[in-house]
């Protein structure tokens, strides 16, 4: 159901007490917007916005939409700064150093429980995109999350979204979140490297780095959450992940701003629902390849069905979102969140 939800901010005094950041904002790795990707002219409305790992295929609307321009069109310099995890980047939001996070949506939830009024302001997808992988040695004895009693699974960080993904999966099937173990491996290089060393035995992790680990065929495909069907099969509903979130009372106070952005996030949902993966891929950086091309077309390809072509709320996914955060999350097992402030379609509505 479409619902806008405008909403003033809950009191933030005494209440930051989020895990500190891994590091702050400047210096993070960034890249300001230009039509060619290159450095802005200073013009125009400064934002920045954090992601919670630029070269990840799930949050590439933020990389395209500079490269394609529209955040210039739109009249906005956009800075956009990157870390490894998503909730990292959700701590540089709540600490003030950015205006806006590319994330997962769950994490707004979260939040609310800790007196944060944070709101999804255009939703990337309907699946969350992520995969879960089993090391090519421990294959033949994980064959489902049934069996992940007693073993070490890989994440991105602690409170991240693989980490809420990983527990739902494992209490669905009749594993306690004390009975494995979560290490937090981050992605690409580091997770591919602690499951080919053994440092852990599967985890969730996102394109490219599951192309490149059936590539080297260090592990096997266990959970496929990269297309609806597979949100639905695993999780029981659509499951809006990617998005971008921003501090309710900064949306309440930048409304134009807001606007542009959304304007510009819609306008590359609907270009990649017109292009292909190879159109995709010639557009990015050269860089987030590493080497091979061909390779990272097809990690594109794999998990452009994660995408919405509008940037709207899907129908049921909060709710969705919710169940899968009740099943081992005590702060929203204990709270009454109301699913109408943690996101808006007030602005993906005007843009179209």
């Amino acid at each position: 159901m479409r619902k806008s939800a405008r909403y003033s901010t809950l009191a933030a005094a005494g209440l930051l007490a989020l895990s500190s950041l891994t590091a702050c904002a400047n210096d993070a790795a960034s890249t300001t917007s230009s039509g060619s990707g290159g450095k802005g002219d200073g013009k125009g409305t400064k934002v920045k916005i954090m992601v919670g790992g630029l070269d990840k295929v799930i949050y590439m609307p933020a990389m395209l939409t500079q490269r394609l321009g529209y955040f210039d069109a739109e009249g906005l310099d956009v800075e956009l700064l990157t870390e490894p995890a998503g909730v990292q980047a959700e701590t540089a939001l709540v600490a003030g150093q950015v205006q806006g996070t590319v994330g997962f949506y769950d994490h707004t939830l979260d939040l609310q429980t800790k007196g944060k009024a944070v709101e999804s302001v255009v939703q990337f997808s309907h699946a969350p995109g992520e995969v879960e992988v089993v090391s090519a040695k421990a294959a033949g004895d994980i064959t489902s999350p049934k069996d992940f009693k007693g073993r070490k699974l890989g994440i991105t960080s602690l409170g991240s979204s693989t980490d809420f993904l990983t527990k739902y999966l494992a209490v669905k099937n009749g594993v306690k979140v004390s009975e494995f173990s979560p290490v937090a491996v981050g992605a690409g290089a580091t997770f591919i490297s602690a499951l080919q060393q053994g440092s852990i035995d599967g985890g969730m992790t996102t394109d490219p780095t599951v192309a490149t680990i059936l590539d080297k065929k260090a592990g096997k495909v266990l959970v496929d959450m990269r297309t609806p069907e597979g949100s639905q099969k695993a999780l029981g509903g659509p499951y809006p992940s990617s998005s971008l979130y921003m501090q309710t009372d900064w949306v309440n106070g930048h409304k134009d701003t807001v606007q542009k952005l959304v304007n510009a996030f819609v306008k590359t949902l609907k270009w990649m629902s017109t292009h292909s993966a190879a159109d995709i891929a010639a557009k990015m950086p050269a860089d987030y390849a590493q080497g091979d091309k061909a390779l990272y077309t097809e990690s594109i390809k794999s998990t452009l069905p994660m995408f919405t072509d509008d940037g709207v709320m899907p129908e049921n996914g909060p709710e969705t979102v919710e169940k899968v955060l009740k099943a081992f999350n005590t702060n929203i097992q204990n709270a009454d969140v109301d699913l109408s402030k943690t996101y808006t379609t007030e602005f993906v509505e005007a843009a179209k």
